[in-house]
């Protein structure tokens, strides 16, 4: 499994003549294997950070690392699934999901067989024939995930995945991602602004700091799986990490 790594990662961008840095100084070792969550206020960096990971920003000063090479560019080992799926109009479910690994030159029947795979992993086995906007937000996302998973990544990087998604969707769309993520064996990287969100899904959170000049925190959520979200300790745990915003 890929062990990526962020070395001295530094990010400055020009906002009308202004250089405003995002990111300074991070170094960051994520295990193969972990979830991991990216926190902050906004405009603390966590897109940019992700983005950086997945080959889609360069860094002014240091870089990312996956197992020891500089990630440059998009890699086949790296899939992003961002907050809206960006689904294909014009194709059913099955030709969405088998989109991309048609366009590297895979047999259609190939294509569709492993789509059809991971569209019964995320529960939509019987909605391949389906048009796009004959679905839900959450079923949409889900068609999403089964995207990325087609072309087998290491590493699966989610930004605000769920953040559009009504409360009890989003739920049952948590608990569905740790499922898939047990079972492919991937290491996860996902940016949220809930912080019950990254506290039910990550093995660590990294939060990031409100000032430029401030230092990232890591946090361990040491909590066994499956998670509930009214055990003791997992309130603990997120009242720790509400703590780091100044939340009570």
């Amino acid at each position: 499994m890929a062990d990526p790594q962020h070395r001295d990662l530094t990010k400055t961008f020009t906002i009308d003549g202004e250089a405003l840095t995002v990111l300074k100084n991070i170094n960051l070792d994520i295990r193969a294997g972990e979830s991991l969550a990216i926190v902050g206020a906004s405009g603390s960096g966590k897109t940019t950070l992700l983005r950086v990971l997945a080959g889609l920003e360069e860094p002014d000063d240091g870089g990312g690392f996956i197992d020891g090479a500089p990630v440059l560019g998009l890699a086949r080992e790296r899939a992003v699934i961002f907050q809206v799926p960006r689904l294909l109009p014009w194709l059913r479910v099955l030709g969405n999901v088998a989109f991309g690994l048609e366009l590297r030159g895979v047999p259609r029947a190939e294509a569709e067989a492993r789509s059809r795979h991971y569209l019964d992993l995320v529960g939509l086995g019987c909605f391949e024939a389906a048009w796009p906007w004959q679905l839900s937000g959450g079923m949409a996302q889900r068609v999403g995930i089964a995207r990325a998973l087609t072309m087998q990544p290491e590493i699966l990087l989610l930004d605000e995945p769920f953040g559009t998604l009504d409360a009890m969707t989003r739920i049952t769309m948590q608990d569905e991602l740790v499922r898939i993520w047990t079972e492919e064996a991937v290491t996860m990287v996902l940016v949220t602004h809930d912080l019950e969100e990254a506290i039910f899904l990550a093995d660590r959170v990294l939060v990031l700091p409100r000032s430029k000049g401030g230092v990232f925190r890591l946090i361990k959520v040491d909590l066994p799986r499956p998670r509930d979200r009214n055990d003791a300790e997992f309130v603990r745990h997120r009242r720790q990490l509400m703590a780091e915003f100044g939340l009570h």
